[in-house]
């Protein structure tokens, strides 16, 4: 019971705060993501080093930064950045005789993975659409929970994560669209047809997220990526539907609903 309270308050605050970032949007909005990015790769780079990988963590925090710094100043281009870190990387590996391919592969999978799918959040600031990332993944997550809880009998991925089922997956998509439905006809969005299309293709990413990162904390033998966020585990444990979601949104709102 205690630890379902410290779940649920957790839970609580993060909402408030949550509203408040996205509502002031901007400088707030950038900075809140920078913040998650940084601590998410280093959760990320210490489960690699439990792997027995070396990212080279000096590249993957000012890689992050640099993403931050691309996001807010638009004369900087995502390709010169590309190119500075792999050049960077390759001259780090030809000085120091101890890193290996695998190592500076798994830096740049960090800077990939986290800040720079992650970052696509911004892309949508000050848009009504923007609301659809967190509506869809949190969704999917409350939802899976309780039809896993009530009707969940089949596993989904027994040797990833022992505790999803077919029902409460179906129940997490169903959860979803009913919620994002809700929010279109509040807002005004539409068509219709197109959110529906986007709701359930999300909801099923959003679950491949959680189940990616659960094979990776599997691999590395821990519960939790990190203690961010009391009773939910790290950045890496709350997010890793919403890194998924957040770019496949974006790229749907550009081509199909604008």
């Amino acid at each position: 019971m205690k630890e379902l309270s410290k779940r649920l308050m957790t839970g609580l605050i993060g909402i408030i705060l949550l509203f408040l970032v996205i509502k002031q949007g901007g400088i707030y909005l950038s900075l809140s993501l920078l913040l998650l990015s940084l601590v998410g790769i280093n959760e990320f780079y210490s489960v690699l080093e439990k792997l027995h990988l070396n990212p080279i963590r000096s590249i993957g925090y000012l890689g992050t930064l640099g993403l931050f710094l691309i996001n807010m100043v638009e004369s900087i281009s995502i390709e010169l950045f590309i190119v500075l870190v792999t050049i960077s990387l390759f001259i780090i590996l030809m000085r120091d005789s101890k890193l290996t391919i695998s190592d500076i592969s798994v830096t740049a999978l960090g800077l990939l993975y986290i800040p720079f799918l992650l970052g696509h959040i911004f892309y949508l600031d000050g848009t009504k659409y923007i609301w659809l990332i967190f509506i869809i993944a949190f969704g999917t997550d409350t939802f899976a929970y309780m039809f896993g809880n009530i009707f969940g009998k089949t596993k989904l991925s027994p040797n990833i994560s022992p505790n999803k089922t077919i029902e409460g997956s179906l129940g997490g998509i169903f959860g979803s669209l009913v919620c994002s439905i809700i929010y279109a006809s509040i807002i005004g969005i539409g068509p219709k047809w197109k959110i529906v299309i986007l709701s359930i293709f999300i909801s099923i990413i959003a679950q491949l997220g959680d189940l990616v990162a659960s094979r990776i904390k599997r691999m590395a033998n821990i519960k939790d990526y990190g203690f961010v966020f009391p009773g939910h585990g790290g950045v890496l444990d709350r997010f890793d539907s919403i890194i998924f979601s957040a770019p496949l949104i974006y790229y749907y709102v550009q081509y199909f609903l604008i």
